[in-house]
């Protein structure tokens, strides 16, 4: 499942790697940060090279967490995973030059066909769950056990919190319309002018709050309509319906 990355890293033997043998995992790691991460100093990776150590899963674990990986140590083959992708961007941006001029691969004849990009997604392997836990730790979206459900809450959020177009509307500053209160009937007296004016600003806040709740009732209704109310007539029995 790491042959792909480790082949685009030049590993000495992306195709024999099992991460499950302890000394292959371990010198992995080690490879990693000295060829293509480089997070920390030569003089500061004297624990995470002393492979053969008792002490070194503790050093592998300071490790991931000085990286920032999303991944525990028990988790081993998501963290392996997402230290190959680190590493994989790491290695793009030192050759931007290098690999920039690589040509795609091929296009299939119905490449001008839209493709869903979820047809032929595997939503059980590694690579998938640790690309979805890494964005829903930078997103700060709860984990959930099924990964297709975290994909979702994703989607909605990027939707409605990061697109051009909710990022635009963010933007804008609402300016308010000015109001005279002396014009709205509170319909009680507190016996304080003060809070009587309180009293009216916050009554005017909450009508505003419920016409814009209103408004987001009536589109709900109208996109439910829209896929109810569309229905197929059958030439054959007479009548139209689904």
């Amino acid at each position: 499942m790491f042959r792909r990355k480790l082949g685009a890293l030049d590993y000495h033997n992306p195709d024999g790697f099992d991460c499950t043998d302890e000394t292959q995992f371990r010198n992995c790691i080690v490879w990693l940060e000295d060829q293509k991460i480089r997070h920390y100093k030569i003089e500061d990776r004297g624990n995470l090279r002393n492979i053969p150590s008792s002490e070194w899963p503790k050093a592998y674990q300071k490790y991931l967490q000085d990286v920032n990986c999303p991944f525990e140590v028990d988790e081993r083959k998501e963290a392996v995973d997402w230290l190959l992708g680190l590493a994989v961007r790491y290695e793009y941006g030192d050759n931007v030059e290098k690999y920039k001029n690589c040509q795609p691969l091929a296009a299939s004849s119905n490449s001008n066909k839209a493709m869903d990009p979820l047809v032929n997604l595997d939503s059980n392997s590694p690579d998938f769950k640790a690309g979805v836990t890494a964005l829903s730790n930078i997103l700060k979206i709860q984990r959930h056990d099924d990964y297709l459900v975290m994909l979702k809450a994703i989607r909605i959020l990027i939707q409605e919190r990061l697109s051009p177009e909710a990022i635009a509307k963010a933007s804008n500053n609402r300016e308010g319309v000015p109001v005279a209160l002396d014009k709205h009937i509170l319909g009680f007296d507190t016996g304080d002018a003060t809070l009587n004016e309180a009293a009216q600003i916050l009554r005017l806040l909450h009508i505003e709050e419920l016409r814009e709740l209103q408004t987001k009732i009536n589109e709900a209704i109208v996109a439910v309509q829209a896929i109810i109310a569309d229905p197929k007539t059958d030439h054959r029995l007479g009548k139209v319906g689904r």
